[in-house]
């Protein structure tokens, strides 16, 4: 945990130091839903249960370096908690650094494909709260490793405010709680860009 930490802070930190470079930032909001293999289709060590449904608010954002090619992040999490194998509340969270590339469709528009690693930090609540050196939770997290692979295409509706419809496929290492070991996450982020290029 200790060098995930470390891993987070410095990419936090490179992250900071980028817009003094960027050719272009972009930051947006939006909201998806998650599609993975129903509990049904779980095979070998993988539980019967589905992490698919829900709606999941997040933040991306990203910096563009040079010819369209940038550095980026995401965070998205499930807005509710749903229900592990019948009784034990849960809510997943995914977060990811990926490689960008956003090339202009003309001057209205500009696809956005990205690839990069993440993790999936799956919350298990509990009625009793746990505590430890870092204080109290009532939760307990199951973190996996994952590839990710997305994108989308922002249509500029106002000067440099964008709507991008976007797809992402997850790729989690070891994700035996679930079904299946990938997920696709489908949804539409309103975001807004600065120094874009026309």
């Amino acid at each position: 945990m200790r060098k995930l930490l470390m891993v987070a802070a410095f990419g936090v930190y490179s992250l900071l130091r980028l817009p003094l470079y960027a050719q272009q930032i972009d930051a947006a909001f939006g909201v998806s839903t998650l599609v993975a293999p129903s509990s049904s289709s779980a095979s070998g060590d993988h539980a019967a249960q589905t992490i698919s449904g829900g709606a999941y608010p997040g933040f991306s954002g990203d910096f563009l370096l040079r010819h369209a090619f940038g550095v980026g992040g995401e965070l998205y999490w499930r807005a509710s908690q749903s229900i592990y194998q019948g009784f034990q509340p849960f809510r997943p969270i995914l977060w990811d650094f990926n490689g960008v590339w956003a090339p202009p469709l003309g001057r209205s528009a500009a696809a956005e494909l990205e690839g990069g690693i993440g993790a999936q930090s799956v919350r298990f609540y509990n009625s009793d709260f746990l505590c430890g050196f870092a204080g109290c939770t009532n939760y307990t997290s199951s973190n996996h490793f994952m590839g990710h692979f997305g994108g989308g295409i922002r249509f500029y509706v106002h000067g440099n405010l964008f709507v991008r419809p976007e797809a992402h496929v997850y790729l989690v290492h070891n994700n035996i709680e679930f079904s299946s070991s990938h997920e696709e996450r489908f949804g539409v982020s309103i975001g807004y860009s600065l120094n874009r290029e026309r």
